[in-house]
């Protein structure tokens, strides 16, 4: 496994960013957060974040560790460039890596779906759009329902 082979599959993920980062790693990101990082100097290595449960596992496989600074958020490291893994066990982890901090970050941030083929698309023109107001505030609301401070004084002064 190369390290190509890794930006290959990284790559091919929706809205996927690469970046060298701390002068020899190179940061694969999805909405400004990490999901894979290969350190380009060698030995070459390879981490990506996982669940609990898949972590638990793959630390138990030789060539794959807790990886350093990061173990904690649950991410492992590939000692060698996914020796110990498969090109198809590698993307399918990567992919799972992408899919879970995908999952983190805010509806903002997130890559926005492609039209599903089928749909009919929908033609929005800000133009036609009616204007979106806001009639109820909640906040407004509650603090109406709330009795000035100056009353709850007196109240306890009454006492």
């Amino acid at each position: 496994m190369t390290i190509d082979t890794v930006r290959t599959i990284c790559r091919a993920l929706p809205d996927a960013t690469e970046d060298i980062k701390w002068e020899h790693d190179l940061v694969f990101s999805v909405g400004g957060k990490m999901f894979a990082v290969v350190r380009l100097e060698p030995p070459h290595t390879v981490a990506f974040k996982c669940t609990p449960e898949a972590f638990a596992e793959l630390i138990e496989r030789d060539g794959i560790i807790p990886a350093p600074y990061l173990a904690r958020a649950m991410w492992v490291q590939d000692q060698g460039v996914a020796e110990p893994l498969d090109r198809r066990e590698l993307a399918q982890l990567i992919r799972g890596s992408y899919d879970l901090v995908l999952a983190k970050l805010p509806k903002r941030r997130r890559p926005v779906a492609p039209a599903k083929a089928g749909s009919p698309a929908r033609d929005v023109n800000p133009a036609k759009e009616p204007a979106k107001t806001t009639t109820f505030n909640a906040v407004t609301a509650e603090t109406a329902k709330r009795k000035p401070k100056s009353s709850r004084r007196s109240l306890r002064a009454r006492r």
